[in-house]
């Protein structure tokens, strides 16, 4: 079962500085019906203005994934991180018994569009944890590169939740495929272009919540980066 839930059906508010789309609730954002899906619990496309940001708050037992995809965005924690995050970079906070951070756009001009993720984790009062590495364009093209999993295999974040994260860059015409082993689901986001997904269309910002399917295959319409979650 595939279940494609559109980019402009996904919940939005605009403050001004900050411009989110919602795939599930959050905040001020509830939909009954898109609470979370299976461990996915939050899939915020957001655009932040220059110069602006989220100022320091906290977060608890929660495993928290940042993806930029223009701009740059400097990150700031209670563990005593700082960091910068840009295209290819994958961010990863285990929030934990408890943790506060900030979150600012690191040019003031130019704005800085990222997905923020988050996941529950497979069990609470984790020792707060946190983790960066990039991946490559080229490492990504016309190929699923694995960027998020549970143990951390072939050089991706180890997070504490067994799901996988993939992220891939499709040109026209250029396929992948992954197989979904039994009893696991999957979540198909399009962060920018256009693919088709087991032959059915996806454009920017469309999803797709998957069950009780053997395999998901992803070609390439129009130039697009996509993020695949195999999910327990």
């Amino acid at each position: 079962m595939i279940h494609i839930r559109k980019s402009d059906a996904r919940g939005h508010a605009n403050h001004g500085w900050l411009d989110s789309r919602f795939t599930f609730s959050f905040a001020d954002y509830y939909d009954p019906a898109h609470i979370h899906f299976r461990t996915l619990r939050v899939m915020n496309d957001d655009r932040v203005a220059g110069g602006a940001g989220f100022p320091t708050h906290p977060h608890r037992d929660m495993e928290i994934v940042t993806y930029v995809l223009e701009g740059a965005l400097q990150h700031r924690d209670s563990m005593g991180n700082g960091s910068v995050i840009r295209p290819g970079d994958v961010q990863y906070m285990s929030a934990g018994t408890g943790v506060t951070h900030s979150e600012f756009n690191a040019s003031e001009t130019e704005t800085v569009h990222l997905y923020q993720i988050w996941m529950f984790p497979d069990h609470k009062g984790h020792k707060p944890a946190y983790g960066q590495k990039h991946f490559a364009e080229a490492d990504k093209r016309a190929k699923l590169r694995l960027v998020i999993s549970s143990d951390g295999r072939e050089g991706s974040v180890k997070i504490r939740q067994d799901n996988e994260l993939y992220a891939t860059v499709l040109a026209p015409a250029e396929t992948v495929k992954h197989e979904l082993k039994p009893q696991r689901h999957a979540y198909v986001q399009v962060a920018r272009g256009s693919v088709t997904l087991n032959g059915q269309t996806l454009e920017t910002g469309d999803g797709a919540a998957i069950s009780e399917e053997q395999s998901i295959e992803l070609a390439g319409v129009q130039d697009a980066e996509v993020l695949v979650f195999d999910l327990a």
